[in-house]
This record gives structure tokens, sequence and C-alpha cells, in this order.
């Protein structure tokens, strides 16, 4: 009786031990899957533009917090699409989500960053610290937000021999998917855009954006595969401060053609219109009488005011306001 008692005890351990071993097997199976999915899932973050046609390489790849985080680590990442030739490097990789909540996403990006196009278009990137989280669902990802410090880029055209620069203390942007919709804001403070031969239009600025596209919750992660092209949306808010009370908004429906032209009807809002007609002035003097006409002309709708709210309509990229007076023509996008 002992001998067959110590017999089972000993098969118990047995079986419990394999069943440890098979657990332990399953869970690490697992949890390198779940690392695959992570790398995947923040490529397509960093580079949106569809799984077929997005190629990422991550440069001495490892993964790390085993058992209880799941860690991607890359020196550097290299994202290429096939479909329409542009290729974009930057530096070294940081990501990490854990085992229990592994649809939650957090990420570290260093730069540089350098986007080529085959149209001859080069941007080079540099900030302080760039972090950014996101939210996957069944279906892509669900929400992403993304905050750079410090961000210098430049923008050069082989093409123009064209280059501009932008410079933002902090910029957010912030992505969700809403039913079938995106909504997007963005979020620059104490912001430059210098466009290389031309006058400097604006001082340094914060703004804010807030923007619903229809039917586009895809491009979030790249799933959607037309873009801009077709799209139309709300622009809740532009929102432009260049300080003193100097404000811009501008908000309305709006919508893109298949060929990318604008189309939309905008309210456009203007505090302190003289101070912008002066700033207008010093960026371009050879124009004083006409910004002067067109002070007068938004003064006199605005009943005489400082403060001054117009229809800005623009029809396949024809822009006037109030549907008369002529500002330009938008090219396509």
């Amino acid at each position: 009786m002992a001998t067959s008692s110590q017999s089972r005890t000993g098969r118990k351990f047995l079986f419990l031990g394999l069943g440890i071993v098979l657990v332990i097997a399953i869970y690490t199976a697992g949890w390198f899957y779940a690392a695959n999915r992570l790398e995947e899932t923040v490529i397509k973050a960093i580079a949106p533009g569809g799984t077929s046609s997005i190629k990422g390489e991550c440069t001495d790849m490892a993964f790390r917090g085993y058992p209880f985080r799941i860690g991607l680590f890359c020196s550097k990442v290299n994202v290429e699409d096939t479909k329409t030739g542009v290729t974009t490097s930057f530096g070294a990789l940081r990501s990490a989500a854990q085992v229990y909540a592994p649809g939650h996403i957090v990420w570290e990006l260093d730069s540089p960053a350098e986007i080529r196009t085959p149209h001859g278009l080069t941007v080079s990137a540099q900030w302080a610290n760039l972090q950014s989280s996101l939210v996957t669902k069944l279906k892509g990802i669900d929400r992403t937000s993304l905050v750079i410090d410090g961000l210098k880029a430049q923008a050069v055209s082989s093409v123009t021999n064209q280059t501009i620069d932008f410079d933002s203390a902090k910029t957010e942007v912030h992505l969700r998917q809403n039913g079938a919709d995106l909504d997007g804001a963005v979020t620059l403070n104490d912001a430059a855009t210098v466009v290389q031969g031309w006058p400097e239009i604006l001082p340094r600025l914060n703004a804010i954006a807030d923007v619903t596209l229809a039917g586009k919750a895809g491009m979030i992660d790249g799933s959607d595969t037309t873009g801009l092209y077709g799209a139309s949306g709300e622009l809740r808010r532009v929102m432009l401060d260049i300080g003193d009370g100097r404000i811009m908004r501008i908000s309305g429906p709006f919508a893109f053609d298949d060929q990318g032209y604008l189309s939309g009807k905008f309210k456009l809002e203007i505090e302190k219109l003289g101070d912008w007609a002066d700033n207008a002035k010093q960026a371009f003097p050879q124009l004083q009488s006409t910004i002067d006409t067109a002070r007068k002309l938004l003064g006199a709708l605005a009943g005489g005011g400082d403060h001054t709210s117009v229809d800005l309509v623009v029809d396949r990229g024809r822009a006037t306001v109030s549907g008369f007076i002529p500002l330009g023509k938008i090219p396509p996008i």
C-alpha cells in the first residue's frame, strides 16, 4: 500500500510539473506573439499607409520585459512604402505594454528623422523628446496621442529649390476613431514657420486645430487606402494666436474632390484687425495699399469695429470672401 501510494503521489507531482511547464510554454509563446504584434502595431503608428505596402526594419531588435512587460527596442527604424516610394528613417525606438493590457502601448522615438519622397521632397527633423501612447482594438488602432518637445524640422525640394523651416516648443497630436469617422486635434506652442526667400508672414504663435473626417477612421492606422481624396468633414476650429489679443479663427464644413481640390464654406473671425493688417504690411511692404484696401473692406463688413467675421468660400480651390471678393487659388493636395 505504501509503495502504491508513493507511486500515485509521484505521478501527481509529475503531471503537476508537466502542467506547469506546459503553462509556461504557452505563456512564453503568447508573450512572443504579443511582442511581434507590438512591433507591427508601432510601425503602423509611426508610418500608417496600409499593411500591404509598408515595410519596416527594426535594427538590433530586442524584446525585453519578460514575463510581466512586453518591450520592443530598436537602435534605428527604417520604413518604406513600396506603393508610394516614400522612405523614412528614425533613431532609437523604445516601446512597452503591460501583459495584462497588451493593447495599451507606450513608445518613445529618438531623432534624427528623415523622410524622402520620389518627387524630390526631403524632410529632416530633430527633437528633444518624443513620446506617444496608443490603444488598439480588434480592428486597428482605436486612438493615439503624440507629444514632441523641441521640434525643429526642415523641408527641402530639389525640384523648386525651396526650403521651409519649422520649429515648435511643444507639439501635440491626438487622433481617435469615432465610429466610422476620424477625430483629430493638433496643438502648437511657440511655433514659427520660415520660408527661405520669403518675408516672415507670421510671428511666433500658438495654434489649435480640431477636425473630423467623415468615414476616415481607417486613416489612423493605414487601413484607409484613399486618404483625403474624396473626403469630407467638419473643421470645428483652427485658432491662431500671435499674442496681445491678436487671434484668428476659422471653422466650417469642407470637402476634397477626387483631384484633391478643396471646397468649403468657412467662418473667418479676426480679433484686432488693425494689428493683423500692420503685421501683414511689415511682411509685404510692397502690398501696403492692397492691404489697406482689404482692411477697410473687412472693417466695413465688421461695422467699423476691430473685430470682423466674414464668410470664406472655397470652390474647387478658388477662395473668395463672401463669394465675391477673390483671394486666390489653393492648389490641390
